[in-house]
């Protein structure tokens, strides 16, 4: 029997040899098989056996060496330790006085979608043309030429999940790239990431379509129950598809007409895409908690969530991330609840707490925005360790974008996504010196060949224009 997957990543039909032509009746070629028809076409740069020693390493998954070492081959961890030998040919770098830790994954940017220059012809975050358009694939969006890409590298941003905006209930796909230099979205990739889907609650779906859009009402969602009303009737839609699919390919009934809205619902009730829901309040993540286990499915992550404190221990207990902002707060009604100690107080409840940006600015420094989380938690008594805080910068966001048994920590075999810090990354003197993807060293701060300028700076007056 063929299970249908309903994800791009893993394709409509698993391939266990000829989909739903094993005595069914049915050929091969009658199931439409989508294995993904933007594939990821990604390929390590070229990287050198590296053996950084004498550092401060903090390893991502809450453990700390100190005169710490971490060697490099192939592109991968292959060890960390102290008193490591390099390999014969390896490049050695004395860090002594240096910290190294994971690369930082941004689960939060607009990166491509909403790139610099900031003009309203490059801006395609949001598809605004209904408050459910789970059809369309942010990738779709993403401009690889955006010089943001390059400042978010020398912050240490190795890897990133690009997002839709959040004018929609449900606003499409998302997309985790690995942060390099490339000539389209698909050589940038992170191959064999999860496709993810971007949901909104609140005040944007409501004010987009319920008033914002010239005419006074707008239509649905007027209300926050309008926006459960919505998601509801979305969700009821795309298990009615799924079970049409479910019994053709068990030979049963005829063959569906594909629609790409209810493929992607779909794909994210199967659990091959994971739920992304930007949320503010806490009683509307409790909600969407309750509406998740009506039907299915899992949350993967809440975003911004600025009084995930509220309710920490539901959120731990129900096995979700909260990606937050270190101190945003009252820039809206469902934002004027946010605290400062939000981020420690989370991980205090034994929940997953993330560090993000949603901006093209705090991309640059989310080491900085983290360090901020983690102390005013200790002044308000939660006194964290740093290796355990950096989770929120690498592990925690490779869980929640089911990535984290390839990267987020420092460990044999994992890619070998690593960045040299010139000191304490908490310190907003430290600066990330050396960042390696895969191995390869992709950032040198202390030389200008090796900190990539993207084609659309060539020729810009103090861009790229560099002599």
């Amino acid at each position: 029997m063929k299970k249908l997957l309903l994800s791009a990543g893993l394709g409509v039909c698993l391939a266990l040899g000829a989909c739903g032509g094993s005595g069914d009746g049915k050929k091969k070629d009658d199931v439409p098989r989508v294995f993904d028809p933007f594939p990821s076409t990604y390929a390590a740069y070229p990287s050198a056996p590296t053996l950084i020693t004498n550092a401060t390493v903090l390893d991502g998954k809450g453990g700390r060496i100190d005169g710490g070492s971490v060697l490099i081959e192939g592109g991968k961890i292959t060890a960390v330790g102290t008193d490591l030998a390099a390999t014969e040919g390896a490049v050695t770098i004395n860090a002594a006085g240096k910290w190294v830790t994971p690369g930082i994954i941004d689960n939060h940017s607009h990166l491509g979608a909403y790139p610099s220059p900031g003009v309203d012809a490059h801006g395609d975050g949001n598809e605004v043309s209904g408050p459910v358009t789970a059809e369309v694939w942010v990738e779709h969006s993403v401009w690889p030429q955006d010089p943001g890409f390059t400042r978010a590298l020398a912050g240490g941003i190795t890897s990133l999940q690009i997002l839709p905006g959040s004018a929609n209930l449900f606003g499409g796909r998302g997309v985790v790239l690995k942060n390099v230099p490339a000539r389209s979205v698909q050589e940038m990739k992170f191959p064999g990431a999860p496709h993810t889907l971007k949901m909104a609650c609140g005040e944007n779906p409501k004010r987009v379509y319920g008033y914002g859009r010239g005419s006074f009402p707008g239509g649905a969602p007027y209300s926050r129950m309008g926006n459960v009303a919505g998601y509801r009737a979305a969700w009821i839609e795309a298990a009615d598809y799924k079970k049409k699919w479910d019994k053709f390919l068990d030979g049963e009934g005829e063959q569906p007409a594909r629609n790409l809205e209810l493929e992607t619902l779909a794909g994210a009730l199967n659990g091959d895409i994971l739920v992304h829901m930007h949320c503010y309040r806490a009683d509307e993540m409790a909600i969407i908690l309750d509406l998740s286990k009506e039907f299915g499915y899992k949350v993967a992550s809440f975003h911004h969530a600025v009084e995930a404190y509220k309710i920490a221990d539901k959120l731990a207990d129900y096995g979700t991330c909260s990606s937050m902002w270190a101190d945003w707060w009252g820039f809206k009604m469902e934002a004027y609840d946010g605290i400062r100690e939000n981020i420690p107080m989370v991980h205090n409840a034994g929940a997953c707490a993330i560090v993000h940006s949603d901006s093209d600015i705090g991309i640059q420094r989310l080491n900085q925005e983290a360090a901020k989380a983690w102390s005013d938690g200790k002044r308000a008594g939660i006194d964290i360790p740093i290796e355990e805080a950096w989770q929120w910068l690498s592990l925690n966001p490779a869980k929640s974008l089911g990535i984290d048994a390839r990267t987020g920590s420092l460990e044999p075999g994992k890619m070998a996504d690593v960045v040299v810090w010139s000191a304490n990354p908490f310190s907003v003197y430290a600066q990330a010196e050396q960042v390696y993807i895969d191995g390869a060293l992709m950032y040198d701060r202390n030389d200008p060949a090796i900190q990539p300028v993207m084609d659309f700076e060539l020729g810009q007056p103090g861009e790229g224009d560099r002599k």
